[in-house]
């Protein structure tokens, strides 16, 4: 087997497609179709079961998917790791970032971190805390900045606390309950709210809360960006839940804190073997942090 039928084939297994993954690895399908065959060929075993409407791993498929990519990232990161015995940092930085970060600003950090770098080819992308926490552990990304609740496993990387972020609530200025100074989930439970989709941290955090109150939930729009919860509040559908920090930056709507509210904590979390880059992106983060700290 060589390094290409692995890519090819850990393609196929993170988009669940021939034809996504033939596009990802910028090959024709036909010709990554018969390295796949060549190394299932090889290996003795069938990797993926095919139909005409989906690619699945089989157990076989299973077994071979931890330890390729770990062949795999070994090889790309020799010629890295020998550059940075040399004094150059290169390579490939994949970033994963939460909608909601306010802690940082992350396009200064990389310009910053590109100026000093300039040979390693930065990737970013945004998306949701649990599912970058396993990007993480399993290398698919190199650092991610993340906000979970307290108590929420960070097991299999390594990570730094950069905040501690209180939620408040935010209304409508003529809202009934806009003129008081506090509120609690209790005077929240009857009004209509804008929160983050089922399933992700961001919601989990503030139905536990809800749920430990014993307090109804009641999410009537589901949104995936604090903007849109901005939104929904100016035009006076619903209240929303939102860390202190975004919602200092919300127009035309009233921010009260609420007695019981959730207690967001922000991380960035990394690999336990990092890159040349990744470490040394890490370390111009916590020079950051260190001088704004001094500041």
């Amino acid at each position: 087997m060589n390094l290409k039928q692995i890519e090819y084939a850990l393609a196929v297994a993170d988009t669940g497609s021939f034809t996504r993954a033939a596009e990802r690895c910028h090959v024709v399908q036909s010709a990554l179709s018969h390295q796949i065959a060549r190394l299932e060929e090889q290996l003795g075993a069938q990797l993926f079961e095919r139909t005409s409407r989906w690619v699945r791993l089989t157990p076989a498929g299973e077994a071979f998917v931890p330890s390729a990519r770990t062949a795999l990232e070994a090889a790309r990161r020799i010629g890295d790791e020998v550059a940075a015995a040399c004094g150059e940092v290169r390579g490939r930085l994949s970033i994963g970032e939460i909608s909601s970060l306010t802690e940082l600003d992350l396009v200064d950090l990389l310009a910053g971190f590109h100026h000093q770098y300039p040979r390693v080819d930065i990737r970013w992308l945004m998306g949701k805390s649990e599912l970058m926490i396993a990007d993480v552990r399993e290398r698919r990304l190199d650092v991610a900045f993340i906000g979970v609740w307290p108590g929420e496993s960070l097991e299999g990387v390594e990570w730094r606390l950069l905040a501690k972020e209180e939620l408040v609530a935010v209304l409508p200025p003529d809202h009934p309950l806009a003129a008081d100074e506090r509120l609690s989930l209790a005077q929240l439970e009857d009004q209509p709210l804008a929160d983050f989709q089922a399933g992700t941290g961001a919601r989990r955090q503030t139905d536990e809360a809800f749920a430990a109150a014993g307090l109804r939930h009641r999410v009537q729009f589901e949104v995936g960006t604090t903007s849109l919860i901005e939104r929904f509040v100016q035009r006076g559908l619903a209240v929303g839940l939102v860390p202190a920090r975004i919602a200092a930056g919300f127009q035309a709507v009233v921010a009260l804190p609420v007695s019981d509210a959730p207690i967001r904590h922000l991380y960035a979390i990394w690999s336990k073997s990092p890159t040349p880059a990744a470490s040394a992106f890490i370390q111009l983060l916590e020079r950051t942090l260190a001088a704004r700290a001094v500041d």
